[in-house]
């Protein structure tokens, strides 16, 4: 996919809406050859996804090993929707709590106070953080409206054929 076809799909409407929600599932292989599946908190900053993890975190290993993930962003609800999102992976440890992870925990349900308290907990248990900054390579979204998982549209394409 070239990056105006990977543009295209993260500026539609619904892209950008998934995009500003706080939890994806990011899909990598583990040190051992056999694959993870992890939520965890992200932002989007208009050309990458970013992720941040403790300095310590089994994923940052494997991470090392083989940079390449899948991330999954969707909604709960019927039809669902879908963001899928494929790419490489670049760590970036940093001193402190990087300004992302402040960000992408914003919406959560939280009363100023707890908000406070939250963040002063963090502050106090992380010295360095590792942003994992993912840059799209691929992307696709299903609204089960406009666009289809891939199988069932070839389904709906060979069903027309017999008619």
């Amino acid at each position: 996919m070239g990056p105006d076809e990977i543009a295209e799909v993260l500026g539609r409407p619904i892209s950008r809406e998934l995009l500003a929600r706080d939890l994806t599932r990011l899909a990598y292989v583990a040190k051992d050859g056999t694959p993870r599946c992890v939520p965890i908190g992200f932002t989007w900053n208009g050309s990458e996804v970013v992720m941040c993890t403790s300095t310590n975190a089994p994923k940052l290993h494997a991470l090392r090993v083989n940079p390449m993930v899948a991330l999954t962003i969707d909604t709960e609800v019927h039809p669902p929707k879908m963001l899928l999102i494929r790419g490489r992976v670049e760590l970036d440890e940093v001193d402190g709590i990087p300004d992302e992870y402040l960000q992408m925990n914003g919406s959560y349900q939280m009363t100023p106070e707890q908000r406070v308290e939250w963040e002063a907990g963090v502050r106090s248990l992380y010295d360095a953080m590792v942003r994992i900054v993912v840059t799209p390579t691929w992307a696709k979204l299903i609204d089960f409206e406009t666009t289809l998982p891939s199988a069932v549209e070839e389904l709906v394409r060979r069903k027309a054929e017999r008619r």
